[in-house]
């Protein structure tokens, strides 16, 4: 490739059509830290193309999400290429196709309940004890203006935290809850019954990347709070846990919102985001009704965090 560097580096080259690839995939790097637009290829046949998608698999390990334009193709196009990637996995609240279990329709209209759970800066599934590894997102219709998406290299967070923020939170877990997030709408009775079905899970606060070996900032709007930070090395007082812990879990779950981290992307119908969830959080701006904004995304089945 005439430009190999890592996103992470701070390089921001222009065009760049990777002469590594047998095909005409071009690649637009989008932010000097994450993101490329790529044109050229077309997900249909890269659910049925080996090398094809091994090259797209590349290009996500490199930018951790990208854009693809005018992809006009069957839900069982979608599916088909999503599976590539492993199993996709349902959503305990979000309705699925009744034709293509996994493929969630995350429809927004005048009709839609009140709900506020994409305008966060999160990571899939994080309450799960494999959280999602990744996922294809498909816009089906879109608003005139408004209802772009924001992801975030959170690899890139992490190396940039200050180096004794990186001493203090090694070794550090953290507790994730759909209890306390999706769950809290809910009846007290219906609550329980959704926390005894997924547990809060526990995970590690800097995780690593099963396949580049990055080290990745890994708390988000499900983590609610630190499971192992009472010992005598980091408390004193009371004051030391309590508010000292939260305020420490807020600060780190803060570090997504820096726009050096972020790119944001505006969707048309056709248009396709595929992001590595291990490394990334993302942000659904809601921002745009009564317009109406339909996607539909196939979540992958994840592996336990380490």
């Amino acid at each position: 490739m005439p430009d190999t560097l890592s996103p992470s580096q701070g390089r921001a080259p222009a065009l760049v059509r990777p002469a590594a690839l047998r095909t005409s995939i071009e690649v637009e790097p989008l932010t000097c830290t994450i993101g490329a637009e790529l044109s050229g290829v077309n997900l249909a046949d890269a659910a049925r193309d080996d090398d094809l998608f091994a090259q797209l698999k590349s290009l996500l390990l490199q930018y951790k999400v990208l854009f693809l334009r005018d992809q006009d193709i069957t839900r069982a196009d979608h599916v088909a290429f999503a599976e590539r990637f492993g199993p996709l996995e349902e959503h305990p609240v979000a309705d699925s196709d009744p034709d293509h279990p996994g493929l969630v329709r995350i429809y927004k209209d005048l009709d839609s309940p009140a709900e506020h759970y994409e305008n966060a800066l999160h990571t899939d599934g994080t309450w799960r004890t494999d959280p999602s590894m990744g996922a294809v997102l498909r816009c089906i219709e879109s608003p005139p203006v408004g209802g772009d998406t924001i992801w975030v290299n959170m690899a890139e967070a992490y190396r940039r935290l200050p180096e004794h923020i990186k001493t203090q939170i090694e070794g550090l877990r953290a507790r994730h809850s759909i209890e306390a997030s999706f769950g809290a709408v809910l009846p007290e009775e219906q609550r329980h019954a959704l926390k005894e079905r997924f547990p809060d899970a526990e995970h590690p606060v800097v995780r690593t990347h099963p396949e580049t070996a990055e080290k990745i900032l890994f708390v988000n709007a499900f983590a609610t709070h630190f499971v192992n930070y009472h010992t005598p090395r980091n408390v004193r007082f009371g004051q030391d846990y309590a508010p000292g812990a939260s305020h420490l879990l807020t600060y780190l779950i803060s570090q997504a919102a820096i726009p050096e981290y972020q790119v944001r992307f505006r969707w048309r119908p056709n248009s396709v985001a595929i992001w590595d969830n291990r490394s990334t959080q993302h942000y659904a701006v809601q921002d745009y009704w009564p317009a109406v904004r339909k996607m539909e995304r196939a979540g992958i089945v994840g592996d336990r965090p380490f």
